[in-house]
């Protein structure tokens, strides 16, 4: 690749950050030039590949990108042949990063399991899909942000679950518009709702406030095992991950605040004022947490709910 197509490529990376992740777009404000670059890279190949398995157009060639990609990954670290040529910047990336294609592999595996009926028997199934979706984002945001300390791995794995829960709270309705539910059925039925009435548009709203309050609640759970691994990131890292996590943490509490839960209202998104004023408390935990050794012990186990997202 030449250096003109590897900037236009920067460019467009960039582009699809500033447009798709605003949240992600004002945390790297505070990453080096590096680290930009490459967290726009993972995005756009996140981007990229979330969108093959869009419900709204999935096509045969979608499918089979995504099957080419999961049957290149397995043959990792001797499958550079079997790659789609649009996709063989990433894989530089993961080399250049030392990311686990293992971990590519899960997240592969997590939209591949988007192409079909998706429903939620349990938390069981969806904390597992919540790990496939973005806690491997989490492991590869660590080998991009140069984490070097094991004991962050796990947390950082339950900020990526922590996030996607965030997510599928906030889209309900979009899901069920494309015939997903995310909602566990068994949360869900213990509230007199069944899945299908979300895709019909009969779900009794006051039911599906009442199970996405406790997915925020899950959630928060999440964000407190995360918030207990940003010691363990490099400083200019910490302060990045400290307001995306902040700013989505604060989707949720603002679908709590102002629509008591309710998804079905449609989508909350965070004013520009509220992104400002949430940059005070990461910017003040980012300070505490600078000046306050870790005193942890030297590894650190994956949380009970980690482990069963990993299989564990």
């Amino acid at each position: 690749m030449s250096a003109a197509e590897a900037k236009a490529r920067e460019a467009a990376h960039w582009s699809v950050l500033a447009m798709r992740a605003r949240s992600f777009r004002w945390a790297s404000a505070f990453l080096s030039a590096t680290q930009r670059r490459r967290v726009a890279d993972l995005y756009a190949f996140c981007r990229a590949v979330d969108d093959l398995a869009d419900a709204q157009g999935v096509t045969p060639e979608a499918q089979q990108d995504l099957e080419r990609l999961q049957t290149a990954l397995a043959s990792e670290p001797d499958g550079r042949s079997l790659w789609p040529r649009e996709y063989l910047w990433f894989r530089e990336l993961c080399v250049d990063c030392n990311i686990d294609f293992k971990v590519v592999q899960e997240l592969i595996d997590g939209m591949i399991s988007d192409l079909s009926v998706v429903r939620m028997p349990s938390d069981t199934e969806l904390i597992r899909y919540c790990y496939q979706a973005a806690g491997t984002v989490g492991l590869m945001m660590c080998s991009i942000l140069g984490v070097r300390d094991p004991r962050a791995l796990g947390h950082a794995v339950d900020l990526g679950i922590a996030m996607q829960l965030t997510n599928i709270s906030r889209d309900v309705l979009e899901d069920a518009q494309s015939s997903r539910v995310y909602l566990p059925a068994d949360r869900l039925r213990a509230v007199g709702v069944e899945p299908e009435q979300l895709i019909e548009g009969s779900a009794n709203p006051r039911g599906v406030s009442l199970v996405v309050d406790d997915l925020l609640t899950l959630a928060e759970v999440y964000y407190r095992s995360a918030d207990e691994g940003m010691s363990f990131l490099p400083a200019r890292a910490r302060w990045a991950v400290l307001v995306a996590s902040r700013l989505y943490r604060g989707i949720g509490r603002r679908l709590r605040r102002k629509r008591r839960s309710n998804p079905l209202l449609g989508r909350v998104v965070l004013p520009w004022f509220v992104k400002l004023a949430l940059f005070v408390p990461a910017s003040a935990s980012w300070f505490r947490l600078s000046l306050r050794r870790s005193t942890r012990p030297a590894l650190r186990s994956p949380s009970a709910s980690s482990e069963s997202a990993l299989g564990g």
